[in-house]
């Protein structure tokens, strides 16, 4: 019988791809933890089966005028709140919170969890990205620690934990599946649909990261990700990585989830067949493991492992990450707030695949220099972008 020692988890966007893996991750070792509270943005009936299902203490919904309908449907006893501060309020209850919000809605729920000195399990790139220098003063609160929950990022994690706490790391690779698209040129993208952006080769995600994964955006991001978490000496763990130390390699069996190579040559790499379910177990259990086996590998089949250099050219979002991860401040914030504009376009079919990238690289162009450390200014950067990208949008020819 499960005991009332176990450890308290917050699933933040349960609604979605991660955070209803989280639930059969749980669900998996009932023994050892417990569901103290769910939280969505709009999924209001998944929300209130999952309620139902797993009885939560707390739950949250991010669109407020849906919280009388949610009261209504929970079970008697159930705390019910809503709104940005409701799904932050999730992340200060439980001992873990797992963030799996789309986007920089996520922030909120990253600093509740870091300030609250909680373990943050991070799947929630977008709130690290944007909001680097906020979120690692945040870092700093006694008992606070990231682990992260991105397939790249754990296995950079769990490589650096191989090497007696990862000393004399020389560079970092960060592989790719390549997306949908890898080998295709440049003027063979012209023409990419919605179907076929969505249609990735080996993970099944939510929308927005598909196609961030199809135009390599999703790898940008991680590699500033990466920077943030491992490079940074305000990091939890620190190795005073440069961005120049941290490479994309596109390999797309999806085997290997990232490598690292140290001072005498040799490089550690993290395999498994690809399941998100894995490094959400991961992020749960350490320092420990989770006793329940995702994604193991049959050696004897495994067949071929292959590796090669991005494509920058036909995929120039890759490049912007790069560039705006050198230029520092709020230039991350910019080109993260910008993509989202421009995916959501393209999902709605007002925008061109092809053109995601020229509304990226526009609005970078408009940074205006910010050092974002401040929350404040960290939303305002945001906002800037998401103002010139919607202008950029709207004067678009058709």
């Amino acid at each position: 019988m499960a005991s009332d020692d176990r450890t308290s988890v917050a699933v933040v966007g349960s609604t979605g791809s991660i955070g209803t893996q989280t639930l059969d991750v749980i669900a998996a070792d009932p023994d050892r933890y417990r569901i103290d509270s769910l939280a969505a943005g709009r999924s209001l009936d998944l929300l209130v089966e999952q309620t139902n299902v797993v009885r939560p203490s707390f739950v949250a919904i991010g669109d407020a005028s849906l919280e009388s309908a949610l009261r209504e449907a929970v079970p008697a006893g159930t705390e019910v709140a809503s709104g940005e501060e409701g799904l932050a309020e999730c992340a200060r209850r439980a001992d873990v919170t797992v963030n799996g919000v789309v986007g920089f809605a996520g922030l909120p729920v990253t600093l509740a969890s870091l300030e609250a000195g909680k373990r943050l399990a991070l799947a929630n790139k977008e709130s690290l990205i944007s909001a680097g220098p906020v979120v690692q003063a945040a870092r700093r609160t006694p008992g606070a620690e990231i682990v992260p929950v991105d397939s790249e990022h754990a296995a950079i994690h769990q490589c650096l934990r191989a090497n007696d706490v990862g000393k004399r790391v020389n560079r970092i690779q960060v592989t790719a599946s390549g997306g949908p698209f890898r080998g295709r040129s440049a003027d063979q993208l012209k023409s990419v649909t919605i179907e076929e952006a969505l249609a990735h080769p080996t993970w099944a995600m939510g929308p927005k990261i598909t196609i961030d994964s199809s135009t390599l955006m999703n790898k940008g991001l991680e590699v500033i990700e990466a920077n943030e978490l491992f490079g940074s000496p305000a990091g939890d763990l620190g190795y005073g990585l440069s961005l120049n130390d941290i490479e994309v390699v596109v390999h797309p069996q999806s085997i290997v989830h990232s490598m690292v190579t140290y001072s005498d040559g040799s490089t550690i790499a993290q395999l498994s067949m690809p399941d998100m379910r894995l490094p959400i177990g991961y992020a749960l259990a350490f320092p420990d493991r989770f006793p329940v086996a995702y994604g193991p590998i049959d050696w004897a089949t495994i067949g071929r492992l292959d590796f090669e250099a991005p494509d920058m050219e036909a995929f120039p979002c890759l490049a912007l990450a790069y560039q705006a991860a050198g230029m520092g401040g709020t230039a991350p914030a910019w080109l993260s707030a910008a993509n989202e504009i421009a995916v959501e376009a393209f999902l709605k079919g007002e925008l061109a695949w092809a053109d995601i990238s020229g509304i990226n690289a526009a609005t970078l162009e408009k940074h205006d220099g910010g050092t974002g450390t401040t929350l404040e200014s960290v939303l305002e950067g945001d906002r800037q972008a998401r103002h010139y990208a919607t202008e950029l949008l709207r004067r678009a020819p058709s």
